[in-house]
């Protein structure tokens, strides 16, 4: 996933910019970029940030950027922001979603006689392909109406030229876009994470499919949106900041729900409860307020510094910053039966050959692993995330058991049946802990707070948009 963030303001909007734009660093690990328009022509910035912090990137950049309107993102997989001089002029955009079809609609456009600029590994650049599929409309809206059409899995979208910024979010609401006013100021991002400190307060939360357009005039509405929505459930489980909140609902509590019902009739003895920095840290502290055992840190994050392991796109970076970025305390951790929560189970190596590793060398007595969702089944079709099958933990798991892979895996969905028992005592195994609970789906959707068929739950269920 990654997060963007636009801004207008009676002033210099390059600081807000700048800030507004840091807050979505825990979204995307591989670029970031900073547009704007300074009275006269759109002025970019794109850095990698692979290994940095956008901070240390841009900070020299941001001071001479003068404009009063500007976009920002952090990009877990292009370079963005992508320029286009169109029919409609010049135009910066960016984009947070993912593409299903990419590889079928750039093929109708070569036949259209369209270029790409932005190839990389012999793929278009998927922000630059929005680009090129709303100019094919007779005007703006009426272009990202298109793009929303041709388009399989999810795209929300900011759009500046020199009128203002269109902020677009995709058609189902998977991922989300949030509007603040400040005085006379606006903004609209990804977090709402990215107001507080700003100053800015919500205004409105952008329905899926409603394109709204924000200047120094203020906001206005050019297409409504649709009442269906299904946001990603993984927002409030990992990939949302802790101080974000979607639908209004924050992420923190959310999170500390998900911890209450793990500890709601475990039977396991305990000394301690523990959670895996970050995200795992609150399912931990709402464990322990559920269950009133001790919370301890056994494991510590160096720095915020280190990206997340599961968002880099090689297994290689995601095994280095894996055991380089938590320091187990063995005082805490030596002959204690210890209950570890973690967010989630992808696909499970590092879990396996770093965190459990370390608590063993520290002498741990036992480990009770709970997760905060149920197993992880299907890669992703609408972010950036896992891309097969065969990356998942469970799956493994399954294909262990049966001795194949599995083409209809129904019965390993069934959380009362033989099979996911099966199942999950496979994964336990394998990664050597003492006992394992998942999650169960209705309580997952219990904690979060919103009807079932309005979340997006397609990697437990393999169930998406209809």
């Amino acid at each position: 996933m990654s997060g963007i963030f636009g801004t207008i303001s009676k002033n210099n909007c390059a600081q807000d910019l700048f800030y507004g734009t840091d807050y979505h660093s825990h979204l995307g690990t591989q670029f970031a970029g900073l547009c704007i328009w300074d009275g006269k022509e759109l002025v970019r910035k794109i850095h990698d940030i692979k290994g940095a912090q956008f901070k240390t990137k841009f900070y020299e950049d941001y001071p001479g950027m003068k404009g009063r309107q500007g976009i920002g993102v952090i990009s877990a997989k292009d370079e963005q922001p992508i320029i286009a001089h169109s029919k409609f002029g010049p135009f910066a955009i960016v984009t947070n979603g993912f593409i299903d079809n990419a590889n079928e609609l750039t093929t109708q456009l070569y036949k259209k006689g369209q270029s790409f600029s932005e190839v990389s590994d012999g793929t278009v650049n998927l922000t630059e392909l929005a680009a090129k599929l709303i100019i094919q409309g007779k005007n703006i809206i009426e272009g990202i109406e298109f793009m929303f059409s041709k388009i399989d899995g999810s795209c929300s979208l900011l759009l500046m030229n020199k009128d203002g910024i269109y902020a677009a979010r995709d058609r189902f609401g998977y991922t989300p876009l949030v509007i603040g006013k400040r005085n006379s100021d606006w903004a609209v991002t990804t977090e709402t994470t990215a107001f507080s400190n700003l100053g800015f307060k919500i205004k409105k939360y952008v329905a899926p499919g409603e394109i709204v357009f924000i200047n120094k005039k203020g906001m206005n509405t050019k297409r409504k949106g649709k009442n269906f929505n299904q946001i990603c459930a993984f927002l409030w489980i990992y990939t949302g900041f802790p101080a974000s909140s979607y639908e209004g609902i924050t992420v923190e509590l959310v999170r500390e729900k998900c911890g209450a019902f793990l500890a709601k009739g475990d039977k396991a003895k305990r000394d301690v409860v523990s959670g895996i920095p970050d995200s795992g840290t609150t399912h931990a502290i709402g464990y322990a307020m559920e269950s009133r055992l001790p919370f301890r840190r056994a494991l510590v994050k160096y720095t915020p510094g280190f990206d997340r392991s599961y968002t880099p796109p090689s297994q290689e970076t995601r095994d280095l910053i894996a055991k380089m970025k938590l320091i187990p305390v063995q005082e805490i951790i030596k002959g204690r039966r210890i209950v570890v929560c973690d967010d989630s189970i992808v696909r499970g190596t590092q879990l396996k050959n770093y965190t459990v590793q370390k608590l063993r060398e520290c002498g741990v007595k036992e480990i009770h692993l709970r997760v905060a969702c149920p197993p992880l089944m299907f890669p992703c079709k609408f972010n950036f995330s896992t891309r097969s099958t065969h990356e998942l933990a469970a799956r493994r798991a399954i294909k262990a058991i049966e001795g194949r892979e599995a083409k209809d895996i129904k019965k390993y969905l069934d959380e009362g049946g033989i099979k996911y028992k099966k199942m999950v005592n496979w994964i336990k195994k394998d990664l050597g802990v003492t006992t394992l609970k998942y999650q169960k789906l209705n309580d997952m959707v219990k904690a979060i707070g919103l009807p079932k068929d309005k979340l997006c739950l397609y990697c437990w269920t393999g169930r998406g948009h209809k």
